[in-house]
């Protein structure tokens, strides 16, 4: 294992005092900021899409499980919501702009948007959209591996939502008949 030493001091404030502009992108961030940028913004997307489609079936939750199915959907639209604002101030963060832009959303997303016809097809949608939201997180944070910490730390936050989604969700399809 190699061993890391630590900067001195007087070397810290020096590189503090370049790039003032860059704001937390400091001469030790070491990932390809760019390249975050993107799967950033790819994962706003999904995380916008996700939002959209959970109000849907909200909404369409219909039948004698739909209000409560149709509450965890909106408990889980406004988390994804939440999810979403994080991405776009870390975005922020890292000196980007978060992409919001209608036009090019389900393209960016690596979720569909699928409108499910019954009840079983909400839950099935949805649960597969968190599958695939996991996967995609945990393949971002091995990307970034310890070349962007905050980052990672975030991912590793919605990464342990969007399994926990994936669990109620797997539990409400046991729960219905026709699964």
């Amino acid at each position: 294992m190699t061993q890391h030493t630590l900067t001195d001091v007087a070397t810290l404030r020096e590189q503090a005092r370049k790039h003032l502009g860059r704001g937390a992108v400091t001469a030790g961030y070491s990932a390809d900021r760019s390249r975050v940028l993107k799967m950033l913004n790819e994962a706003l997307a999904t995380e916008i899409v996700c939002v959209l489609r959970y109000r849907r079936h909200h909404f369409m939750a219909r039948g004698i499980h739909g209000q409560s199915v149709g509450a965890e959907f909106l408990v889980h639209s406004i988390e994804e919501q939440g999810h979403a604002d994080q991405l776009a101030a870390r975005i922020v963060q890292l000196g980007g702009e978060p992409d919001f832009s209608p036009d090019s959303l389900s393209a960016r997303s690596h979720a569909e948007y699928v409108a499910g016809e019954t009840l079983v097809e909400m839950i099935q949608e949805n649960l597969v959209a968190e599958r695939i939201a996991i996967d995609s997180y945990r393949d971002m944070i091995q990307y970034l591996g310890s070349d962007d910490p905050t980052t990672s730390v975030l991912l590793k936050q919605i990464l342990a939502v969007e399994e926990e989604h994936a669990d109620e969700l797997a539990d409400l399809l046991e729960g219905l008949p026709n699964t």
